[in-house]
Parts: structure tokens; C-alpha cells; sequence
């Protein structure tokens, strides 16, 4: 529906008497409350508080405290001030115990309590003075006996420059050891082991052919 003069005018008057957009819409017709509001802003009308924010308001102010009735003070009674209270006389220094009534010394003949520590350690008491420990005596390194398998053989601990390192058996066996002869100058190995570990590599056409693999040699794929 459009708004007319007539409505506008209607429109303008309820909203200054005070009257809520439900209201004027009501009374219009065929506007809704939405209507009315967006109708009053475009035409300037004066701006009313909403009425949500004024209840909202209302609610989260607070409330006075009552007032406490307040109570006379007491009257101080009148009381008899107390008598100042004497001091108590110093009590005299106790005398000295005479000489036949005094704890007799502790003699030499009678048995001193020491308190042993940890592992046979005996504590010191105030005014005790133990003799100093005397130093445990140098300890002599005995070497090992070897087994009798390589008794007499060059074991790995007997190996330096001079003497030939080819191992003779395999390593794990009981009498695995190192042949021990003297080296040929400028090897590893004696005479004999290095003729076994240094061959003369033969001319091409007198070498002999490879092993043939076992199981065939590889797949070719």
C-alpha cells in the first residue's frame, strides 16, 4: 500500500503523541511495524528510546542498600581500676653442690662407647684422636696365565714390527695365534707367508680361466 498525505500526517501525529510502531501500524493497516519505523526515520522524525534497552536499564540498575538502624553505643561502665600487682621477688643463685656430692670423672679403667660406622668405620668423639690408617701396600701385577693350547705360541698381545703377523688357524679357536717368525725387511710377514701373500701375476695368455659359479652363476633377467 503507498503512502498518501493523509497517512503520512496520521503517520507523524501518533508517532509525537507517543504511540508505539505496533500501534500505527495497527491503526494504518496494511503496513507492518517495520514499515512504520523505516517510514518515521526517512521522514526525520524525532527519535524515541527503544523500550527492550529501557527495561534492560531498569534491571541492571542497582538497588540502595537498606539502611542498618544503628545502635547506641554502651555506656562505659565505671570500673574500679585494678591494683598495680607486685613484682616477684629474684629467686638466690642455687649454691655449688659440695666436692663429695659431685658426679665422679669417668676413669680410664672404665669401657669408652665408640660408635661404629659403615664397613667397620670407627667415629671419632669430641677430644678422640685415632691413629692415622696406614697405606694399603703397592699391588704387583701378575700376568695371566695362557691356556695351554697357545702356551709358547704368539698371541695377538706379543705382536710389534720384528716378528710375522700371519695368523695361523681361525680366530675364536682355542689355539689361534700368529706365526711369530721374523719379517722379511719392508713386510708384514716372514719369508715363506709373504711368497703366499704376494704372487707374480702371470702373462694373459697363461692365466687360467675362473671357477665356474656355483648353482649356475647369476640369473640374467
Amino acid at each position: 500500500m503507498s503512502w498518501t498525505d493523509e497517512r503520512i500526517e496520521k503517520l507523524t501525529k501518533m508517532w509525537e503523541s507517543g504511540s508505539t510502531a505496533s500501534q500505527i501500524a495497527e491503526e494504518l493497516g496494511g503496513v507492518s511495524r517495520n514499515a512504520v519505523i523505516g517510514k518515521a526515520h526517512r521522514l526525520g522524525l524525532k527519535a524515541r528510546p527503544s523500550p527492550v534497552k529501557e527495561k534492560a536499564a531498569a534491571k541492571a540498575k542497582p538497588k540502595p542498600a537498606p539502611k542498618k538502624a544503628e545502635t547506641p553505643a554502651p555506656k562505659p561502665a565505671e570500673a574500679a581500676r585494678p591494683a598495680p600487682t607486685p613484682a616477684p621477688a629474684p629467686r638466690p643463685a642455687p649454691a655449688a653442690a659440695p666436692a663429695d656430692q659431685r658426679p665422679a670423672a669417668p676413669s680410664g679403667n672404665q669401657p669408652r662407647i665408640v660408635s661404629v660406622g659403615p664397613g667397620g668405620f670407627l667415629r671419632q668423639g669430641p677430644g678422640d684422636q685415632q691413629s692415622p690408617i696406614p697405606p694399603a701396600p703397592p699391588r704387583r701385577l701378575v700376568p695371566a696365565k695362557p691356556s695351554p693350547e697357545i702356551e709358547g705360541k704368539t698371541s695377538l698381545l706379543d705382536l710389534n714390527d720384528r716378528i710375522c703377523r700371519w695368523p695361523m688357524g681361525h680366530p675364536g679357536e682355542p689355539d689361534f695365534h700368529f706365526c711369530g717368525q721374523s719379517v722379511n725387511p719392508g713386510f708384514p710377514y716372514c719369508v715363506e707367508h709373504c711368497g703366499r701373500a704376494y704372487q707374480a701375476q702371470l702373462p694373459r695368455g697363461a692365466r687360467r680361466p675362473p671357477p665356474p659359479l656355483p648353482f649356475g652363476g647369476p640369473r640374467v633377467r
